[in-house]
């Protein structure tokens, strides 16, 4: 008898109710983005997107559904869910989409199921555990590196170091760090108590990659794996990261 496929929870992005926008006028709109569906996909798993609980269907039904919780990259963690207030009126952030996901992710950890963030998703992570966030690297630290450039998008690349005996070591067998597209401009400043920095961006140190130790997984990525076409040249392989995730999925669900 043939196992059914993993079903893989995908956190929405909101589109919130905008009058001027010429389809759903004035409704918000939650979505997946297609390459992170592919991603999914590509390794025989169901992507499936969690809508924000309503009525009857709370999030504890939500997730009893899903092996797993990916939480998807977008808009800005906002400020004041880390008791900070916006230094501009354009990095206000996603409020609501904050507590939607940090209600998904603490719902997968109190049942023991995997969750993996990407991007958005590791800066949530680290805010959900009481940790805070840069709001925009290159106001606060002009001295890093470029990490966001919208004219090119995620063909802008860096380099990023693995730390040492970090999981990455494991998924990349013999490399101590590789290179990596980079779309944020947003990035960790106080590391939430219970994480454990898995890579950094050479050069000015940014966070790149986080886990949290424990029985339940728990891992995040500051780039965008399902960006990355399987065996581009020069990047990290997008596949170890979600087949480590697949596995434990796969294990959670027993």
């Amino acid at each position: 008898m043939t196992s059914r496929p993993l079903k893989i929870g995908l956190s929405a992005c909101f589109f919130h109710a905008d009058p001027t926008r010429p389809i759903f006028k004035n409704k918000t709109l939650q979505y997946m983005e297609q390459s992170m569906g592919n991603w999914v996909m590509a390794s025989g798993a169901l992507p499936l997107m969690l809508p924000r609980a309503s009525g009857s269907v709370g999030v504890p039904m939500l997730i009893e559904e899903v092996d797993g919780l990916l939480l998807q990259g977008g808009s800005d963690v906002a400020p004041r869910s880390y008791g900070s207030t916006p230094h501009k009126p354009e990095w206000l952030g996603d409020h609501e989409r904050d507590l939607y996901e940090i209600e998904l992710l603490n719902e997968c950890l109190r049942v023991g199921k995997p969750v993996l963030g990407i991007c958005r998703g590791l800066q949530l992570i680290n805010v959900a555990f009481g940790g805070t966030l840069c709001q925009d690297l290159e106001a606060k630290r002009p001295d890093s590196q470029v990490h966001r450039d919208w004219a090119v998008y995620e063909e802008l690349h860096h380099e990023v170091v693995f730390e040492p005996e970090s999981r990455l070591c494991e998924f990349y067998p013999g490399n101590s760090g590789g290179r990596v597209n980079s779309i944020h401009h947003q990035a960790v400043e106080d590391l939430a108590e219970g994480l454990v920095v898995e890579a950094r961006s050479e050069g000015d140190g940014v966070i790149e990659a986080l886990h949290r130790p424990g029985e339940s997984y728990l891992y995040a990525v500051q780039w965008h794996p399902e960006f990355i076409e399987p065996g581009a040249p020069d990047l990290l392989s997008p596949s170890p990261i979600l087949h480590s995730f697949l596995s434990a999925a796969e294990l959670a669900r027993g």
